[in-house]
């Protein structure tokens, strides 16, 4: 039992969290390369993305594990991409750094389902059974480089209209 809930179900909502924030990013990504804000699938994507990383702490470990480490490191950058986006509203420098923050956490969203799908499909775990056999690196490396093409043409791209920080001057 995970916080009241069987183990599996509490896998299935967390699996569930993490397909519907790659999903969403995905979609918030895509509006940049249009300077498009969609709101509704921004929330969606920060808050699934913020849930993915909180339920994932919970599962049972004796020790500190690369997924925790990403997991902090996850909610440390969505913490900016939230103040950038609904506390400065991407004015000045908070539009690049917003757009950084979205990539790098979608980015992680992606890399750890990657990680995930060598460990649970049968056809990718025969690929890389440690996770450290060139398919799975191969995999992580071409993820890697995706995302930062992709990164490069949203910095590029994503010019919304602001209406100013919330707070002070950016």
């Amino acid at each position: 039992m995970i916080l009241g809930l069987s183990t599996p179900t509490y896998t299935l909502l967390h699996v569930i969290l993490s397909l519907v924030g790659i999903l969403a990013g995905a979609i918030v990504l895509f509006g940049m390369f249009t300077s498009k804000r969609p709101n509704v699938w921004t929330g969606i994507f920060l808050v699934t993305t913020v849930l993915t990383s909180v339920t994932g702490f919970p599962f049972p470990h004796d020790q500190i594990l690369p997924s925790h480490i990403v997991g902090v490191i996850s909610l440390l950058v969505l913490a900016v991409a939230i103040v950038a986006r609904y506390l400065y509203r991407l004015a000045g420098k908070w539009r690049w750094i917003y757009v950084a923050a979205v990539v790098v956490s979608f980015y992680f969203n992606v890399f750890v389902a990657v990680v995930q799908a060598f460990g649970k499909l049968p056809f990718l775990s025969a690929l890389a059974p440690t996770q450290s056999e060139p398919p799975f690196v191969v995999a992580q490396v071409v993820v890697l480089l995706i995302f930062v093409g992709l990164g490069i043409a949203a910095l590029r791209s994503f010019h919304p209209g602001t209406n100013g920080p919330a707070l002070g001057k950016a």
